[in-house]
Formats: structure tokens, sequence, C-alpha cells
């Protein structure tokens, strides 16, 4: 009766919904050449002092791909932070959270942070005249801002599109664009989904559910193929990875042994290892509805890796934010209008600094490509650097 309720609600929302007037103005098609592209952009997470390579990262990644459309996967802001040494010009006034002398949050102090800090990310995007989506993250709900909030920041930046569709007890800030054909007609949607402090919940995944199966009904019974974006990963994404050996190559620390990448499905960098053997309400609800081929994350800024489950891609973006290590980046999708199930997906690494003037963009492949490991030498090297990964990731496990 619930999922029934939902299904009728979110056909609804998918017709009535109002979004916002740029979203509701435009129209994103495939190219004259049947080709869209997707920039895929990650953790920001800065303040109002933004990070010289931050910015450059984002005006480089976009100038690189020339995307149709920008997704941004959240945590555009740090809450709080003690200090990031070199990244800009004031290492010690970091995190847009302001707290009064009696330890509260000062939400009007707090929202001229955010402000700033949104408007150093968007002003770099809003130069090239490209449509931006945006999921928000988990450090974007610590500043105290409600989605109302959240959504009145955004609609000062003309080319930003965002607006709720779900409506859900959370807060959260749900919805998806479609991109047309060149008949016009629907040919691939985008969802967005907001999974708040610590994840997606179950009404979310309910509302898309609904609004996915009403999009199918409208189109004659077929699902329209679709991308899923979020910041908080799906645990779905665990099953890239299989049980091992302490001393096998790729060997990384999970809370009940060792895995590694599957390399015949997966492949990529990766500081972590996740859980393999997981089938999350929000997988089934995709395997349901039949239109999600791939589904992307940020969050854990370090990792860049894809693989497929179940017919499904999963894969992490590498993050933006210049407080933490590397590796910094971004990934591109090309669709091909004829033939979207068999679309481009590659990851790059944003390398080199500003100050150092040695910024360069290099694909994923010449980190990890058999290329590199043709010369002994460098075979040497990749295993050693490996296995001083296999024991950062067993004293960070213990964290985590």
């Amino acid at each position: 009766m619930k999922k029934a309720l939902c299904a009728v609600l979110a056909l609804l929302l998918v017709f009535c919904c109002l979004p916002t007037a740029y979203a509701t103005e435009t129209q994103l098609s495939f190219r004259s050449d049947s080709t869209f592209r997707i920039l895929h952009l990650t953790d920001t997470q800065d303040d109002a002092y933004p990070a010289w390579d931050m910015q450059n990262l984002l005006r480089e990644a976009i100038a690189f791909s020339d995307p149709d459309l920008i997704v941004f996967t959240g945590d555009i802001v740090e809450d709080r932070r003690i200090g990031d040494i070199g990244v800009d010009a004031f290492p010690l006034l970091e995190g847009v959270n302001v707290k009064t002398v009696k330890g509260e949050l000062d939400l009007a102090k707090t929202r001229a942070n955010v402000e700033k800090a949104v408007d150093a990310v968007f002003s770099a995007i809003e130069e090239f005249d490209i449509p931006y989506v945006i999921a928000l993250g988990n450090n974007d709900r610590k500043v105290g801002l409600s989605s109302a909030d959240w959504l009145e920041i955004f609609s000062k930046y003309p080319h930003c599109i965002v607006f709720d569709e779900s409506g859900d007890q959370q807060d959260g800030i749900d919805y998806h664009v479609t991109v047309k054909g060149s008949d016009g007609a629907d040919k691939f949607n985008v969802w967005l989904m907001d999974t708040g402090l610590k994840g997606i919940s179950d009404e979310q995944i309910d509302w898309y559910r609904g609004a996915s199966q009403a999009i199918t009904q409208a189109n004659g019974g077929e699902p329209i193929p679709a991308f899923a974006f979020q910041h908080i990963q799906a645990a779905d994404i665990g099953n890239l990875f299989e049980p091992c050996k302490i001393t096998d190559a790729g060997a990384r620390k999970t809370g009940k042994g060792f895995v590694r990448l599957k390399s015949e499905t997966a492949g990529g960098y990766n500081f972590y290892g996740y859980e393999p053997d997981v089938t999350t309400y929000e997988f089934e609800a995709w395997k349901a509805c039949g239109d999600v081929i791939g589904a992307f994350f940020g969050h854990q800024h370090v990792e860049g890796f894809s693989g497929v489950w179940d017919g499904i891609e999963l894969g992490f973006t590498y993050g933006c934010e210049m407080a933490k290590t590397g590796p910094y980046g971004f990934r591109v999708f090309t669709l091909h209008e004829d033939d979207i199930y068999n679309y481009d997906n590659t990851l790059y690494r944003y390398l080199g600094k500003v100050k150092l003037g040695n910024v360069r963009i290099a694909s994923e492949e010449t980190f990890t490509g058999p290329e590199a490991r043709e010369k002994p030498l460098s075979a040497m090297l990749l295993r050693l650097q490996d296995l001083m990964l296999t024991i950062v990731s067993m004293a960070t496990s213990l964290f985590r």
C-alpha cells in the first residue's frame, strides 16, 4: 500500500512539480554529432577563502572536457577544519561554520560564509555558460541550512539547475533532468539524489521508484536509460571487490579482512576496501525500474575506480578539495544517441600546482594501464607503492 501511494505521488510530482525558471526553460539535447558529454565534479569542500588549485581544477576540467552538462555531487563547502597550509592565502581561517560565545551555530554569519564559499565554486563554473546540477553532500548539510536555504542560494546562479521533486520528510533535494534526442523525444535521464548526513532513505528510494515507473509508463512502457548521481556511495560498490590475502596485489583492509578490486570487471585507483556481497534497497530499485545503467559517487575524495556489477556500472570520482591529499580529478562521460548503453567513461587526474606553473591533465590509464607495468623498474616501484597503500589502508581502516 505504501509503495502504491508513493508511485501515485511520484506520478503527480513528475508532471506537476515546477522547478526554477532556468530549469524549466533549459533544454538539454544531444549535439548535432549525436553525442552528449557529462562532466562529473565532486568535493570542492572549501570555504570563504578558496584554494587556488581548486578553482583552477574546475576551470581546467571544463575547458578540457567541453561538457554539455556538469554534475556536481556535493560537499561544496567545508563546515570546519583546522588549517590548510599552502593551498590558499588564509591558512588559519578554515571552514564556514561560525560559533557564538555559547558554542552555538551562528546561522547568519555561517550562511554569509557559505554564500562566499559557494560563489568561489559557482563563479568559476558560470564563466563557461554551461548548465550544471547539484546533489548535496554531508558537509553541505552540517552548516545548519535547510533545503529552502540552499535552493535560495542556488537560484542566484543563472546556469544552476536545482529543484526538489521528492518532498521527502528528510528534506532532501531529489530530482531528475532529461536529455532530448535529435527527434525531440526524451532519450536520457540524470537522477540527482540527496544523501544527507549519512545516506539515502527508503522514502527517497520509494520516490525514485515511483517517479521512474511513471516516466517509463509515459514512454510507452520502455525505461529511459539514466545515470544516478549522489554524494555518499551505495554500499553495493563493494561488489566490485573480492576477498584476498594481505600479500596479494591491491589488498585493502576492511572490517572483515582483506579485499581487492576484481580486475576482470573493475579498474582504477582505490585507497580503501569495501565489503562485497551487499545488495541495498536502492540497487534493488534501480534493477526493478530498469533505467539506471550507471551510478557514480563522491565523498571519499581519493577513490577513482569503476566497474560493472549486475549490469550497472558503479564508480567513484576523485575529489577537488586541496586541503586533503590527492589524487584530485574529474570524470567525463560521452553518450552516443544511437547507442546510449555503450557510453565512454574516462577518469582524469589534475596534476601539479598553480603556484609552480606545472598544472596538467592526465587520464587515469596513464597511472594504471599495462604500459606502466611493462618496464621492470616501473613494475617494482608500482608494487612497492601498492604495498605501502595496503599498510596505510590497514591503519586508516581503524578510524573509519
